[in-house]
């Protein structure tokens, strides 16, 4: 059986059990992980599998290990040009907790929350050169428990994604994964007209009268 060649730029938790995921394959070779040398969950596993590790912001076109099929982004807070994009033989995908084209940006649990949304979601997407742009692959939903709106909604988002998002996105890569061994690539174009993006909550000046309708911008 021929092995999916496989590199992961991720952090923390769900960075690690991306790694774990992937390494739970047969057919999967990591042959490589991006990560911060200080994030103790991706360092963990990568030098317990002894898997070479290219230091969080150096990561490039040069510092990509040659003959990868697929890039996989976790948690990453590195950005994957267009260069290192195209090294991948197959591409690169990611894991948005959110029902893209809806929720584009780093907050979007939390703003799912803000704005009282019944259903969100995860989305596994096909990375572009724009934030959270790419051709949808799979998508799966769940609703918001209504109590989760009268909470702080950092607290909330957290146990949004605890509880449900982030198993969700490890079952969503799975199927990517599995479906893009057998030859099976899926991307669906963003329906644009639906897109909304919103500002990191970690940032001053966050509420806009007009953010409701704030737009993404061209794609």
């Amino acid at each position: 059986m021929k092995k999916l060649r496989v590199f992961i730029s991720g952090t923390k938790y769900f960075g690690q059990e991306v790694f774990r995921l992937c390494n739970s394959l047969e057919f999967v070779e990591i042959v490589g992980v991006c990560t911060p040398l200080g994030d103790r969950h991706m360092m963990k596993m990568a030098q317990l599998f002894d898997v070479p590790v290219v230091p969080g912001g150096t990561l490039k076109e040069d510092t990509l290990p040659d003959n990868i099929d697929l890039g996989i982004t976790a948690h990453s807070f590195d950005y994957i040009g267009t260069k290192t994009r195209y090294k991948a033989n197959i591409g690169w995908i990611g894991y948005h907790p959110s029902l893209l084209p809806r929720h584009r940006g780093r907050s979007s649990i939390e703003w799912a929350v803000r704005m009282r949304d019944a259903i969100t979601g995860g989305t596994v997407f096909w990375l572009n050169s724009g934030i959270d742009r790419g051709d949808i692959a799979y998508q799966d939903i769940c609703f918001i428990d209504p109590k989760m709106y009268g909470m702080e909604p950092r607290k909330a988002a957290k146990l949004l994604w605890e509880h449900e998002l982030q198993p969700m996105g490890l079952r969503l890569l799975e199927k990517a994964i599995c479906d893009i061994h057998a030859g099976i690539i899926i991307k669906n174009p963003q329906q644009k007209e639906y897109s909304t993006f919103e500002p990191n909550t970690d940032g001053k000046d966050i509420f806009k009268p007009d953010l409701l309708m704030l737009g993404s911008g061209s794609d």
